[in-house]
């Protein structure tokens, strides 16, 4: 069976050539739109699925497709990805010193069948000081990630008190569940 990631995401395409596995990468092309009043988990599956179904007509025969979406969510309240540098400062001064969650729904088609799970992790920032957070924003990338930030960046190593849960999964491909399901898919 081969393998197409439906993502763009480098840390996503690290996280499965890590796990052992050869793979092609095409990017969806999709509104990714929801509706708010859905859980978060709602919300990932269906952009996950959103991404799937675009992609259906980029497989081969044979070809198992993977498609991931992940999601901050704090206070009832999506965190995606900022527009700028400022968004991303203002979305870090809002998660800092506070408990979020972090959602990542995965769909796996194969062949006309398919399969999805998501995942949850709690992680928890100390107070983040406002020279801290524009250090990161100036010197890292954090526009292309929700909650402006990455976990296995900078702002991660000094700011990250504790985690519960998939580390993996916050970085948008909770590695251990995928494995698992992959292996049931495949039985």
């Amino acid at each position: 069976m081969k393998i197409v990631l439906g993502s763009a995401s480098p840390r996503r395409s690290d996280l499965l050539r890590q796990m052992g596995f050869d793979f092609r990468i095409v990017k969806a092309d999709c509104s990714e739109e929801f509706d708010e009043s859905n859980t978060p988990e709602q919300i990932v599956l269906s952009i996950a699925q959103q991404k799937a179904d675009a992609l259906q007509h980029e497989l081969a025969p044979n070809e198992l497709l993977i498609c991931a979406d992940t999601i901050v969510y704090l206070a009832n309240e999506v965190i995606g990805k900022p527009v700028d540098e400022q968004d991303a400062m203002r979305l870090l001064h809002k998660l800092s010193g506070k408990k979020h969650d972090v959602y990542t729904g995965v769909i796996l088609s194969y062949n006309g069948n398919s399969t999805s799970f998501s995942v949850k992790t709690s992680v928890h920032f100390r107070e983040l000081t406002s020279n801290e957070i524009a250090h990161y924003v100036t010197n890292y990338q954090p526009l292309d990630k929700a909650g402006s930030y990455g976990i296995q960046d900078w702002i991660g190593f000094i700011g990250v008190e504790k985690i519960e849960g998939s580390y993996t999964n916050v970085m948008g491909l909770p590695t251990q569940e995928l494995y698992l399901a992959l292996q049931d898919f495949n039985a």
